[in-house]
């Protein structure tokens, strides 16, 4: 192994130094990360250099200038080190961050929280023909099914027939005309009609139908041969095959599906959302964004923003937004309600909704509007986060209400946060909801 193997070794071994997962989403810098590419910081070891002797004894090829202690071999200027008149660049260093995609964050989250969230496909993109494996009634004559026609044939033959010359000796009893014959053969189970009967009769001529004198007596001296036995040794002539019993093939139509998603942001930005608040809010979002973009195959999302009102904003205005209103939670409900409506039907969309905020609501808002809003919004998952890094205040009781409503159901999750180390529990509450 040589030296530059000896290097590569300690990138690798630099990359495994990374920032665990938890504590970069409790307490690293998640602004450095965009939503295609999560960065996280890694902790830098020192490569190895040859040196010259410490003790200054010389030595051949030291160089005419060198200090004991310099790196043998001094580092050509490189691209983006430093501009053109040798001023400092301004290009920072890739090493200092472990680059991921979404998709690899969100594995290492299912393993890390021991999720397995299997989204499921809804927009129909693509329409397939499979093999020739469904069957219809109606069809072009070069899709017959005709093994199927002909088995169903074969057992319609099978149910009717019965030995004709053992019933035609029945019918040469002495006394006995086609009724009598035909009421023996049905005790007998045999699927002989009266019309076969009465022509049989009628074939007969007079002296043979005198040749026995008594049913037993007939039955002593003539065997009957079973449906199988005929078979094998006459064949079948024909089968009875029938206009219903005709099947064609066609083939399965396969749907592909797109794994799409829309996740709807709901967060309190009124007076009493302070920047500790609003940064746990980030914390909790931010990596739930990560993980849903890393497991769907196109993922959307809608940020709103309330106080006693709701608007639509964009992600960077998102978590750093801050009114001076009231609260009604229930407009924010009432806006991604209509917006879900309108552009992410749910024939077609996974939905999230997720809303955070510090708990506190205008009277009543929580009973009368939010839960019967979140009842009517179809979604994979509704989440509620509150955010109370001192506590609960006195009146913020819109998580309790919302967790005390929906407490038997499988799609509605509350989180609290207090701090940066309830965001991983926080996380995983509201995934595994999703995940059970």
């Amino acid at each position: 192994m040589g030296l530059k193997d000896d290097l590569e070794r300690y990138r690798e071994v630099g990359e495994e130094r990374r920032q665990d997962l938890a504590e970069f989403i409790q307490y690293g810098d998640l602004g450095q990360s965009r939503g295609d590419e999560v960065r996280i910081p890694i902790k830098i070891i020192d490569l190895p250099s040859f040196e010259y002797d410490q003790r200054d004894k010389g030595g051949v090829g030291q160089g005419e200038g060198a200090q004991p202690g310099d790196p043998v071999g001094q580092p050509q200027p490189q691209p983006g080190d430093g501009d053109e008149d040798g001023e400092p660049g301004e290009k920072g260093g890739e090493h200092e961050y472990y680059e991921m995609d979404p998709e690899e964050f969100a594995q290492e989250l299912d393993e890390q929280l021991g999720l397995d969230l299997e989204p499921k496909g809804k927009k129909v993109i693509e329409e397939m023909e499979g093999d020739y494996t469904d069957i219809t009634r109606t069809g072009p004559s070069s899709t017959l099914d005709f093994e199927r026609l002909f088995k169903q044939g074969l057992k319609r033959k099978l149910a009717m027939d019965f030995d004709e010359e053992y019933v035609r000796e029945a019918l040469k009893v002495d006394g006995w005309g086609p009724a009598t014959v035909f009421e023996w053969a049905r005790e007998k189970h045999m699927p002989v009609s009266k019309a076969w009967i009465d022509d049989a009769y009628d074939e007969l001529d007079a002296d043979e139908k005198a040749t026995w004198d008594s049913i037993e007596e007939m039955e002593a001296n003539v065997e009957m041969v079973d449906t199988p036995t005929r078979i094998r040794r006459d064949g079948i002539e024909q089968i009875p095959f029938r206009r219903e019993d005709e099947r064609y093939r066609y083939p399965e139509i396969i749907e592909e599906r797109e794994k799409n998603v829309v996740v709807v942001n709901i967060r309190d930005v009124s007076g009493s959302m302070r920047q500790k608040k609003r940064e746990l809010v980030e914390r909790t979002f931010t990596p739930l964004d990560w993980y849903l973009t890393g497991k769907y195959d196109n993922a959307e999302f809608v940020y709103i923003a309330h106080d006693a009102d709701a608007w639509e904003v964009d992600r960077e205005e998102f978590f750093g937004i801050r009114s001076g209103g009231g609260t009604r939670i229930s407009s924010a409900y009432e806006l991604a309600a209509q917006k879900l409506e309108e552009e992410y039907p749910w024939s077609e969309w996974n939905r999230y909704v997720f809303a955070a905020g510090d708990s506190e609501n205008s009277s009543n808002d929580t009973e009368e509007r939010v839960i019967p809003l979140m009842e009517q919004i179809p979604a994979n998952l509704h989440a509620y986060v509150e955010t109370q890094p001192s506590g609960n205040a006195i009146n913020a009781t819109h998580a309790e209400e919302v967790e005390r409503n929906f407490r038997d159901t499988e799609n509605v999750a509350v989180a609290y946060v207090t701090s940066p180390e309830d965001v991983i529990d926080a996380i995983y509450e509201i995934l595994s909801t999703e995940d059970q």
